[in-house]
C-alpha cells in the first residue's frame, strides 16, 4: 500500500474539502491512502489585521508549499483563489476537481441586500466585495470581518454586524446552505478568480502527479486557467478589486471580468469569448483589452491609494 501525505489548512472548512479530495483520491486509486499534516499559514496566524495590510503573495498558501518543495508532503490542497497568480515553477496544479458554485452568499439577520436599512453594517474580509456592494448600495457601511466561517457566522448572530458577504462553496460544503438569506447575482457581485473551486498541487514531475491528476475536471481547469490569466495579467491581488468568472455558454467559453474602484463609485467592466481549451489565452486577452481600456486608469489610482490597507481581502 502506497501512503501520501497531504498538506491543509486547519480550519474545519480546510480540513472538510481536504478530506474531500483525500476520499476521491483513495477511490480511484485503490491501494492508495493518504494522511492528512495540518500546517499553519500567515494568514491563519495574524487574524486581528486586515490581510491587506499584511502583504499580497500566498498569505493561505506559502508554509504549505514550502512544506510541498521540502518532501515533507506528497500534495496539497488548496481553495484555488488563495494561490497567488505566479507559482513556484517547481510546483503543477496537478488536478482541478469540479468547481463548487462560485457565487457570493449574502447572509443577513435582516433580509436581502436590497432590503437593508439604510446605515446597516456588513462584513467582508474582500476589498472585491466591498467595493461591488458599496456600488449596489452605497448608505451601506461596509466593515473589516475576519476569522474562520464559524467565527464569521458568530459574529453576525451576536449582532456585531446586520448582514456579511461569504462564499457560497464553503457554506455548501460544510452543509450550512441554509444560512445563506441570498445568492448575490453576478451583475451585482461577480467573484473573485477560482471562487468555489480547489486546487491540488504537487512537485512537477513527481509520481504523485499521475494518482492525483486523476481528480481533474477540464471545464473547471479551463474556468480558472482564465481566471487567473486575467488576474495575472491585470497585475491583481487581494489589495485590488478584481472580479472574474468563465463559464461555458453555448459550447464556447464566456469570461466576464470586473475592476472596481474602492468606495464602489466606479466600476470597469470587460467580457471575452474562446475556445474551452484555450482558457488561458482567453484570459490574457481580456486582459490586455482592459488595459486598453479605462480600466488601465482605474488600476493605477488604486495602486496609488493607501485605503487598500483600510480593510483584509479575499
Amino acid at each position: 500500500m502506497s501512503i501520501l501525505v497531504v498538506g491543509s489548512r486547519g480550519s474545519a472548512l480546510a480540513l472538510r474539502q481536504t478530506r474531500q479530495i483525500v476520499e476521491e483520491v483513495e477511490r480511484l486509486n485503490p491501494g492508495v491512502t493518504c494522511r492528512v499534516e495540518v500546517i499553519k499559514t500567515t494568514g491563519d496566524k495574524i487574524l486581528d489585521v486586515p490581510l491587506a495590510k499584511i502583504g499580497d503573495k500566498g498569505l493561505f498558501v506559502k508554509e504549505i508549499e514550502l512544506a510541498l518543495i521540502e518532501g515533507k508532503i506528497d500534495f496539497a490542497v488548496h481553495s484555488a483563489k488563495d494561490l497567488p497568480s505566479e507559482m513556484d515553477d517547481r510546483l503543477v496544479v496537478t488536478a482541478f476537481p469540479e468547481r463548487e458554485c462560485p457565487a457570493d452568499a449574502f447572509v443577513s439577520k435582516v433580509g436581502a441586500l436590497s432590503e437593508l436599512p439604510k446605515g446597516a453594517m456588513i462584513g467582508t474580509s474582500s476589498l472585491r466585495r466591498r467595493a461591488q456592494i458599496l456600488a449596489a448600495r452605497p448608505d451601506v457601511s461596509v466593515l473589516d470581518l475576519r476569522g474562520n466561517l464559524d467565527t464569521r457566522l458568530r459574529k453576525l448572530d451576536d449582532s456585531e454586524y446586520d448582514a456579511i458577504i461569504l462564499a457560497c462553496a464553503g457554506l455548501y460544503r460544510m452543509g450550512l446552505e441554509s444560512r445563506i438569506t441570498e445568492m448575490l447575482p453576478y451583475e451585482v457581485c461577480l467573484p473573485a478568480a477560482g471562487q468555489g473551486a480547489l486546487a491540488v498541487q504537487c512537485r512537477k514531475d513527481d509520481p504523485a502527479c499521475e494518482i492525483i491528476g486523476r481528480l481533474d475536471h477540464s471545464l473547471t481547469r479551463a474556468c480558472v486557467s482564465a481566471e487567473r490569466a486575467l488576474l495575472a495579467g491585470l497585475g491583481g491581488g487581494c489589495q485590488i478589486p478584481i472580479a472574474a468568472l468563465a463559464r461555458e455558454e453555448n459550447g464556447a467559453l464566456k469570461l466576464d471580468a470586473a475592476v472596481a474602484a474602492l468606495d464602489g463609485k466606479r466600476i470597469e467592466r470587460g467580457s471575452a469569448v474562446g475556445d474551452i481549451a484555450a482558457g488561458e489565452e482567453l484570459g490574457k486577452r481580456l486582459a490586455g483589452e482592459l488595459l486598453d481600456s479605462p480600466a488601465r486608469d482605474l488600476l493605477e489610482e488604486i495602486r496609488r491609494s493607501d485605503e487598500p490597507k483600510s480593510i483584509g481581502a479575499a
